[in-house]
């Protein structure tokens, strides 16, 4: 998911980040903090470009698909609606004496 060369940059620079008079833990502190960040990254729920890039086709797939059915259902309502239209009984308007 990440590429390792990242972490070792990342862990390079925080232990370089370290005072000279602690240089004997340099090369601990370094391993530490490369094990620290690969696991708080690796405990994360993050997905690859490529996994997003494939869902977000999806998601516009099922949009469209979506869109669709909401129009053929809207026309159906219609069609429902001029049919009862059609059938329903006229109203009689009532006879004054």
């Amino acid at each position: 998911m990440f590429d390792p060369k990242s972490f070792d940059d990342i862990a390079s620079r925080l232990a370089g980040a370290i005072p000279p008079g602690l240089s004997g833990l340099k090369d601990d502190l370094e391993k530490s903090f490369h094990a620290i960040l690969q696991g708080a990254l690796g405990k994360l729920d993050l997905v690859t470009r490529e996994e997003f890039e494939v869902q977000k086709l999806v998601l516009a797939k099922t949009r469209s698909k979506l869109e669709d059915l909401e129009k053929r259902v809207a026309e159906m309502e219609q069609q429902l609606l001029n049919k009862e239209e059609v059938f329903s009984p006229s109203k009689e308007e009532p006879i004054d004496d």
